[in-house]
């Protein structure tokens, strides 16, 4: 099965949609969109004020850059779960109202409506792009 001639030219498909122009900067911005929101408690300031949405940020953020990582490296296994970026950055458009319980910050709100809107918008293009590869040919 790993030799099939249309598995191999799918993965060539993906390999050549990875290393375009618009995947190479959906993906590096995704990254770092990523690390952004990992460390943004710290420099935003709501680390000591906001645990629970310092932990969310932390953890959401790693997972975005790996995610990203992953997409860059390895394509056509990562195609499914391109979408994760995008439903990461909806929740985190949304976390601090749900953690917090309604007592947001207003720098809170603005770093993470921001960055998830950004997160969201790039999951979806990273999903666009490896479809439309999969499509093509």
């Amino acid at each position: 099965m790993a030799t099939h001639p249309d598995l191999l030219e799918m993965q060539a498909r993906y390999e050549r949609a990875a290393a375009s122009g618009p995947a190479v900067i959906t993906d590096g911005t995704t990254l770092l969109a990523g690390l952004w929101l990992a460390i943004s408690p710290w420099v935003v300031g709501f680390d000591l004020t906001a645990p629970g949405v310092r932990v969310s940020n932390l953890v959401m953020g790693i997972a975005v850059a790996v995610t990203a990582l992953g997409l860059t490296l390895m394509p056509q296994r990562m195609v499914r779960l391109s979408w994760a970026s995008a439903v990461i950055g909806a929740w985190v458009v949304v976390s601090q109202w749900i953690i917090e319980r309604s007592a947001s910050s207003t720098s809170i709100m603005i770093n993470n409506v921001l960055t998830g809107a950004v997160i969201m918008v790039l999951g979806a293009a990273a999903v666009a792009i490896l479809t439309s590869a999969a499509d093509r040919e």
